[in-house]
């Protein structure tokens, strides 16, 4: 009798571990049934969009006209990566590699740093050849490398961010070409901003999430921005009609 009533303590005291443990089960299922929503939902709206790609050399921000103060450069310069798609995604292609790859969050400077080489090249006038084939092939090969899932070691991430750094910088020089030292400093400074906000903090987001909870997640969205690539690269090699 004694023995029978310990057991039935036992188990009342074990349910509500059990109620405890299926609760955070559901809840995990049920936030990971909401990210793949959400990764599907942004890889279409990736997807759509490139269909409306415009050329890298075409997005400027303040409609064509050079920035001539502080003010229009720092703006041209946030603006800039953000309402180039090509641009865009491989921005947070960066962040995605850095933080489900484990790399280094200082990884998304080396990318930063090179697009401002890669402006300054193009201000000094040194021609740097199909500079929007270069961008469009970046975008292609890093969401190939996302989407292929295999661990890319920190060599070979460095070596993409700066060539890709180089070609989208140069693309970017092209709408602060013949600026003053002021605004083209100004612009200079919300590209560094603008990318190294957008990288950092999609790494961020990736890691805060976990890897092993999210793991499809950056193929999923790796496969779209190789769509991208793949319709930037296209404008710009296929004849138009």
């Amino acid at each position: 009798m004694i023995s029978g009533s310990a057991s039935h303590r036992r188990s009342c005291g074990d349910l509500p571990r059990t109620q405890s443990l299926a609760g955070k089960l559901a809840f995990r299922k049920k936030d990971h049934v909401m990210m793949h929503t959400i990764v599907r939902q942004v890889s279409l709206a990736l997807i759509a969009m490139s269909a409306g790609i415009a050329p890298a050399s075409a997005h400027h921000v303040m409609g064509g006209a050079t920035p001539a103060t502080f003010a229009q450069g720092l703006l041209s310069g946030l603006g800039h990566p953000v309402i180039g798609l090509d641009h865009l995604t491989f921005v947070l292609a960066v962040g995605l590699a850095v933080g489900a790859s484990g790399l280094n969050l200082l990884m998304p400077a080396i990318f930063v740093g090179a697009s401002a080489v890669g402006v300054a090249l193009h201000v000094h006038g040194v021609t740097l050849p199909a500079a929007e084939i270069g961008v469009a092939g970046s975008v292609l090969i890093a969401g190939a490398m996302l989407a292929r899932g295999a661990a890319f070691g920190s060599v070979v991430w460095t070596t993409l961010f700066l060539f890709a750094g180089l070609f989208h910088g140069y693309t970017f020089g092209e709408s602060i070409f013949g600026a003053e030292a002021t605004p083209l400093a100004a612009y200079l400074l919300g590209l560094i901003v603008i990318q190294t906000l957008l990288a950092t903090a999609t790494a961020l987001i990736v890691r805060r999430q976990g890897t092993s909870r999210i793991a499809p997640t950056p193929r999923l969205i790796g496969a779209a921005i190789c769509g991208v690539g793949i319709a930037v690269l296209a404008s710009h090699t296929l004849p138009t009609a």
